[in-house]
């Protein structure tokens, strides 16, 4: 297993892999919303002030992770915005190998709390980010999402 930063020329084979890992959450399927996931990838790619990073595996990408603080948050925070493990290849340590490189990177680059939001249907990551330290905050009925936070610090 490789981790690395993804590369413009991975964007085809990023978007399908995205595709692929949201399906699985959606149970009549991928919603049609007019997203242009071909173009906001390029976008995440392209962003000085992002990261994305991915697990190859023979040559393949199998899990990617994409990360910024945004405008609004204070400058130690990180939102990841994405994170996907090719569903072939759940439960190999492909998310956690993966999770650990993020928090190695926030942690080194001064992060001191990252924050997720993760769809309320998606039960499978919920647990998988409980596992690795992840902490719910308090959600409004009928939201789509549940916001997760994470303290970088040892304190």
């Amino acid at each position: 297993m490789v981790i690395r930063t993804v590369l413009p020329a991975d964007v085809e084979d990023v978007v399908a892999l995205h595709a692929r890992a949201r399906a699985t959450y959606y149970p009549d399927g991928l919603p049609q919303d007019g997203t242009d996931w071909l173009a906001a990838w390029r976008s995440a790619l392209a962003r000085p002030d992002g990261r994305v990073l991915c697990v190859e595996e023979a040559g393949r990408i199998v899990g990617l992770a994409s990360f910024r603080t945004p405008e609004g948050v204070p400058a130690d925070t990180v939102k990841l915005f994405q994170f996907h493990v090719d569903p072939d290849h759940w439960g190999r340590g492909v998310g956690t190998g993966l999770h650990t490189a993020c928090v190695e990177a926030w942690t080194s680059g001064g992060k001191r709390t990252a924050v997720l939001e993760v769809h309320v249907d998606n039960r499978r990551a919920q647990r998988f980010y409980r596992r690795h330290g992840w902490v719910p905050e308090p959600a409004e009925p009928g939201d789509h999402h549940l916001t997760m936070r994470l303290s970088l610090t040892t304190e």
